[in-house]
C-alpha cells in the first residue's frame, strides 16, 4: 500500500504509523461517564471509504488524514491534519 505524503511524495505504508479513526469526536469535558467510555473504547468497523489518521514517522513526521477504502486498501485521498475538515 502506497501513501502519498504531501511533503515527501509517495511512500510505502511501512514508513507510516496508523493513528486511528479520524472521524471520532471528543466529548465535552463535562460529559458523562458513558460518553467518555464510548469515546475511549467503542469504534466502528466500517466497510468502504474511511478517514484515518496516519503519521509519516520515517519521513517528515507530519500527521495526515488518509481516506482509505477498507475493502480494497485503495488510498482515495490524503490531506494534512491541520487543513483537514473534520
Amino acid at each position: 500500500m502506497l501513501i502519498r505524503c504531501p511533503w515527501c511524495g509517495e511512500r510505502d505504508h511501512a514508513e507510516y504509523f496508523y493513528g486511528g479513526d479520524a472521524t471520532v469526536k471528543r466529548p465535552a469535558e463535562n460529559a458523562g461517564v458513558q460518553a467518555w467510555n464510548d469515546y475511549v473504547y467503542l469504534r466502528d468497523n466500517p466497510k468502504g471509504p474511511h478517514r484515518e489518521l496516519w503519521q509519516h514517522q520515517a519521513g517528515c513526521r507530519e500527521w495526515l488524514v488518509v481516506t482509505r477504502d477498507t475493502l480494497t486498501h485503495d488510498i482515495l485521498g490524503v490531506e494534512p491534519v491541520k487543513g483537514a475538515a473534520r
